[in-house]
C-alpha cells in the first residue's frame, strides 16, 4: 500500500510541480495598438492588456511606435520597443535559466500593486485620485509648503531628492539644512521646487540627522515645516542592503520596468525618498508609456505625499 501511495504521490507532483509557475511572463505596461496570438486557442490576433500572462508558444506582434513592458516568472523584465513579431519562448530563452527570489518576490509586488482594482480607477481617471488619504502623519503639512515626505523619514542611497510643492509666482526659494543641534549647516538659494542632496559629502557626511525647511525668497508668509532625514547605517541597512545587492544583480538594466521594481522595493522597506527618485527615474525613461505615471500618483496616494 506504502508503494502505490508513494508511486502515485510521485505521479501527481511530476504532473503539477510544487513551485511552477502559470505563465511565463506578465504584462506590465503597453503603449500603443499591440496584440497577441494565443497558442491552441483558434482565435485570431487579441489585444494584448495590462496584466495578461503570456506562455511559451504565444506570438506577440508590436505596432510602430509602441512598446510592451513584461515581468518574467523569474523576475527579469523585458522591454519591447521596436516593431515586429516575438515569440515568448524566444524571449524567456535570451533571459538564461538564472532565477532570482528577490527579484520575483518584488515583481510579484509590482503586478499586484498595476493590477489591483485602484489601479484600474485611477487608469480611467488618475488625476482625480490624488487626494491625500492622511495615511501619514501630517501636521508639519499645516504650513503653506510641503514636502513630497513623511515629517522624518530614513534614506539608504547617497542621495536624497527633495522636492516640493510648486509656489505659484515663485521665482526663487531657500533651502536650508540643520543639525541635530539647530545648527544651519546649508543654505542654498534654488529657482525650482527640488534640490538634491549628497549625504555623503560635506556637510551631510558627518551628521546622523539633518532637519530641513524651505521657504519663498522675499515672501516669509510662503514656508515650510522641518522635516527630518537620517542617513540608514550600520546593523539596520545590513538586511536590506543583502537583498538590495541580490535585486540589483538581477535587474543590471537601466529601464522603466527594472527601476519599478526597485521602486518597490524602497517603498516596501519604507525608505520613501530613495522609491520616489526611482519612481521618477522610471517615468523619466519611458515618458510616453502612462503605466509608469499612474505608478507614480499611486505611491504619492499611498504615502500620503504631496
Amino acid at each position: 500500500m506504502k508503494l502505490i501511495l508513494t508511486a502515485l504521490s510521485i505521479t501527481v507532483l511530476l504532473a503539477n510541480p510544487l513551485n511552477a509557475q502559470d505563465y511565463v511572463f506578465k504584462v506590465l505596461a503597453n503603449k500603443g495598438v499591440n496584440t497577441v496570438k494565443i497558442a491552441d486557442h483558434s482565435t485570431d490576433w487579441q489585444p494584448i492588456r495590462t496584466g495578461a500572462t503570456l506562455n511559451g508558444d504565444d506570438e506577440l506582434r508590436i505596432s510602430a511606435n509602441s512598446y510592451i513592458g513584461l515581468v518574467h516568472a523569474s523576475g527579469k523584465t523585458v522591454e519591447l520597443k521596436n516593431e515586429g513579431n516575438y515569440y515568448v519562448r524566444d524571449l524567456a530563452a535570451k533571459l538564461g535559466n538564472a532565477k532570482s527570489s528577490v527579484a520575483s518576490k518584488y515583481a510579484n509586488f509590482v503586478i499586484n500593486k498595476m493590477t489591483s482594482n485602484d489601479e484600474e480607477d485611477i487608469n480611467q481617471n488618475h488625476r482625480e485620485h490624488l487626494t491625500i488619504t492622511g495615511a501619514v502623519e501630517r501636521s508639519v503639512f499645516d504650513a503653506p509648503i510641503s514636502l513630497k515626505m513623511p515629517s522624518s523619514v530614513e534614506v539608504l542611497n547617497k542621495e536624497a531628492l527633495i522636492r516640493w510643492n510648486d509656489v505659484k509666482d515663485a521665482d526663487r526659494y531657500i533651502f536650508t539644512v540643520k543639525n541635530m543641534y539647530d545648527e544651519v549647516i546649508l543654505t542654498k538659494e534654488v529657482t525650482q521646487a527640488h534640490i538634491l542632496l549628497e549625504l555623503t559629502k560635506s556637510p551631510f557626511n558627518t551628521e546622523e540627522l539633518i532637519i530641513v525647511s524651505v521657504r519663498v525668497k522675499g515672501n516669509d508668509k510662503m514656508y515650510s515645516g522641518n522635516y527630518g532625514i537620517k542617513r540608514l547605517t550600520g546593523v539596520d541597512a545590513d538586511p536590506i542592503l543583502k537583498e538590495l545587492e541580490q535585486l540589483s544583480v538581477a535587474l543590471k538594466e537601466e529601464s522603466s520596468l527594472n527601476k519599478l521594481i526597485l521602486a518597490t522595493f524602497f517603498e516596501e522597506n519604507n525608505l520613501l525618498i530613495d522609491a520616489l527618485m526611482n519612481y521618477e527615474k522610471a517615468v523619466q525613461l519611458s515618458p510616453d508609456v502612462e503605466q509608469f505615471s499612474i505608478a507614480y500618483e499611486l505611491f504619492v496616494k499611498r504615502n500620503g505625499l504631496q
